[in-house]
């Protein structure tokens, strides 16, 4: 009997053209039917160099499914080149042209010698969520492109973090986490976002080590790289939020790049006391309110969820209630991630469950007694049913319904006070 599925948080691998949307001056070249990319594309700031609505796409229709559709993929590459100035090429393939047998890679081999680089990432539908397409493309252009080098630059360091456009704060959470690596010492090496493309892909193989900040996405990645360019890789599970996971986040960046531990320690401190200020102020919001209850609930991907738990635990001093991840987290990293969760400050552990399926989601909420007005942060999915349970409700992960982000961020220290600052705001209207 087939599975319903309710309230699905990711999009199927095609929505992998948002990872290449964020490359400057990259563009996806689709092969696959008519309306995927527009079907894939979010309004909360996906239109990248080149609108979704525009992508050269080959639209394959029922002829194609017959007589195959390389003919056409062809020539769309083809004539992108010629009349779409971009950096970078990438053919992303839908269901239709994989289940029928389109040999797509042989069709972009035979733009080899183009002046432009052409490289193809397989992104059926069938073959995984867009969290699995992000890593195809990135798999692309480690296999396809780059060459291995002799050239190391000390200091020089790959930073892979969110998955653009999936995460609504994903360019201010590169850009904060960028400028920490740079007082600390280090050279951070990003390929998403302002200015970020084609000049920054060349530099990675020339890396001192990457840097992986995340749970389980793009963890094949730089497992590759070391493969392949011989980049030793740090693998830090959390998205530091607040003082407390930053702070620690630094050190171990720091010891594993072998910097000046007293010009780590300096940093620190300077950010640490002037976040300390500033929760000093409010201390008696945060203690004494009566509109947040002690517990919470995180419904998001694996970063999010495993992140702000953390910081609201370790920082806040808030309790979690069970937390649910939603990313369809693949079942050789579950185990690792829910050892995270048993990490937390003051003994404190939570329970986390890899729920793929809303409804019993939010089931399981509703059973759950918070003993007072519950803080739920999640999609916007839970909004109503926050309303529901009289809570605090923050929509901070996929999909986003409720506000516009530009280029702000809940990561570092000054990632973690805004955080502060839209939960409060939040719970700050109940007395309006």
């Amino acid at each position: 009997m087939a599975k319903l599925l309710d309230k699905q948080r990711y999009k199927c691998a095609l929505g992998a053209m948002q990872t290449v949307q964020a490359i400057d001056r990259a563009i996806p070249v689709l092969h696959s039917g008519p309306g995927c990319a527009q079907k894939l594309s979010d309004s909360n700031g996906s239109s990248g160099y080149f609108s979704p609505n525009i992508f050269p796409c080959t639209s394959i229709n029922e002829k194609d499914v017959v007589f195959g559709g390389v003919k056409k993929l062809h020539s769309t590459i083809e004539n992108a080149l010629k009349v779409i100035d971009a950096d970078l090429y990438v053919v992303l393939t839908g269901c239709i042209p994989e289940i029928v047998g389109d040999d797509s890679g042989e069709v972009v081999s035979e733009f080899a010698d183009s002046e432009k680089p052409v490289i193809y990432a397989p992104t059926a539908g069938f073959k995984g969520n867009n969290y699995k397409g992000h890593e195809q493309v990135i798999e692309a252009i480690v296999d396809q492109y780059l060459k291995k080098t002799d050239e190391k630059e000390e200091g020089l360091v790959n930073v892979w973090v969110d998955v653009p456009y999936q995460d609504l704060y994903w360019n201010g959470n590169y850009n904060e986490i960028e400028k920490l690596l740079k007082e600390i010492g280090l050279k951070p090496n990003v390929i998403f976002g302002y200015k970020k493309g084609i000049d920054n892909i060349n530099k990675i193989p020339k890396a001192q080590f990457n840097l992986l900040i995340s749970p389980w996405v793009s963890l094949k990645n730089v497992k590759k790289m070391e493969k392949k360019f011989g980049t030793p890789y740090l693998h830090y599970k959390t998205l530091p939020v607040g003082a407390f996971e930053t702070s620690k986040f630094l050190r171990e960046v720091g010891e594993f790049a072998g910097l000046d531990k007293q010009k780590v320690e300096a940093v620190i401190t300077e950010h640490e006391n002037y976040y300390y200020y500033l929760i000093e102020r409010f201390a008696d919001l945060f203690l004494e309110n009566r509109v947040i209850n002690k517990q919470f609930t995180v419904v998001g991907d694996a970063q999010y969820v495993l992140g702000i738990t953390k910081f609201l635990t370790n920082d806040l001093g808030l309790v979690p209630a069970k937390q649910f991840i939603t990313d369809d987290t693949p079942k050789e990293h579950r185990e690792a991630i829910a050892e995270e969760f048993k990490k937390l400050n003051y003994g404190i552990q939570a329970e986390v469950e890899f729920e793929t399926d809303g409804y019993k989601i939010h089931q399981q909420i509703k059973e759950h007694d918070y003993h007072g007005y519950p803080l739920i942060l999640g999609g916007y999915y839970e909004r109503e049913l926050t309303e529901e349970l009289k809570g605090n409700f923050l929509n901070v992960s996929w999909p986003v319904r409720d506000k516009i982000v530009l280029d702000d961020f809940i990561a570092g220290y000054t990632g973690g006070i805004r955080l502060i600052e839209d939960i409060y705001t939040v719970a700050s209207q109940r007395f309006n």
